[in-house]
């Protein structure tokens, strides 16, 4: 733009969607736990019987109240989240976030016009993709929406992890195949630039209907509430610090790697997807009162929640 104050307009934008959020949490209504946690048992009773479409709602309430009974017996959270029997609350409290940032998706985010103007493309084209790819964004986010409690947390953990690693090969071919390693690409075609948007679009989409959103659904869905503060704060703190790492050291290892960069981020696409098989059982529809249960029947994390809470009269 003229002047170069073509960025402040892109800072002036950045208002919109804040604007929205801030509006959208005046409608947001207060969840059946905290009207509870706060004595407002009638109005919990109302909010569960809005979320369930159901009058039948007393076991769930009762399942609720005695959670929130357990929450205020802990009066150490951060203590208590090293104990045994939350062993699997805090490996996914750091995994997931950690894993979420090696998806590579963030350095694609910040750095999306430098690395279409690294490859060839022109200053403007390098923006216009990157509003593409941004678009693309925001709409694969609205399909996860709505087809997560369809298919579930895991489908969608596996399927985006398997469109990112193909779209990782696919663009580390691409550039391998132009660049090689000397960094020099010639004349690049018109075909050229469609693989790679297109290639990063379909990974962005992948993205933001599984990594994207899950990463943050799942933890809350998964944290009980005796420790869900102090959960959470290290869910949130392992995200912002690898969000940080990575942006930091992004473009050397852009200078560095070229297109090997994107092999890299696909073998811990690989990682991930294989932690998510073994180890995340499905939440979809499960009420958190009732982990418990589904920590102590997962193959692997049983061992660590019903030796520790030693829970032989479970009804689980």
């Amino acid at each position: 733009m003229k002047n170069g104050e073509g960025w402040r307009n892109s800072l002036g934008f950045a208002a919109v969607p804040a604007l929205m959020i801030g509006l959208g949490a005046l409608f947001l209504p207060d969840s059946p736990s905290s009207l509870i946690e706060r004595g407002q048992d009638d109005k919990a009773k109302e909010e569960l019987i809005k979320i369930r479409g159901t009058t039948d709602i007393e076991e769930e309430f009762k399942d609720l109240v005695a959670a929130s009974e357990a929450s205020k017996a802990v009066k150490h959270p951060w203590a208590s989240l090293l104990k045994r029997h939350y062993r699997p609350h805090l490996t996914m409290a750091i995994a997931i976030p950690f894993f979420q940032q090696l998806t590579g998706m963030n350095v694609i985010t910040f750095y999306t016009p430098v690395l279409f103007k690294t490859i060839g493309f022109g200053a403007t084209a390098s923006l216009m993709s990157a509003m593409i790819t941004g678009a693309c964004n925001a709409v694969a986010t609205l399909v996860s929406i709505a087809t997560v409690d369809k298919f579930g947390r895991r489908t969608l953990f596996l399927e985006g992890g398997a469109q990112m690693l193909l779209c990782q090969l696919v663009i580390a071919a691409a550039i391998g195949y132009k660049f090689g390693i000397n960094g020099n690409p010639g004349d690049l075609p018109k075909w050229y630039a469609i693989v790679v948007v297109v290639g990063i679009c379909v990974y962005v989409a992948g993205f933001a209907w599984s990594w994207g959103p899950l990463g943050w659904l799942v933890p809350s869905e998964i944290f009980p509430l005796e420790v869900r503060s102090a959960a959470q704060s290290i869910n949130v703190s392992v995200n912002m610090i690898f969000t940080f790492a990575i942006a930091q050291i992004f473009t050397t290892m852009l200078c560095h790697m070229k297109f090997g960069l994107f092999i890299f981020f696909a073998f811990f696409v690989v990682v991930m997807s294989t932690f998510i098989y073994k180890f995340l059982p499905e939440t979809k529809g499960v009420p958190i009162e009732e982990m418990p249960c589904v920590w102590q029947n997962h193959r692997y994390w049983k061992k660590f929640v019903k030796s520790a809470e030693k829970q032989a009269d479970s009804e689980c």
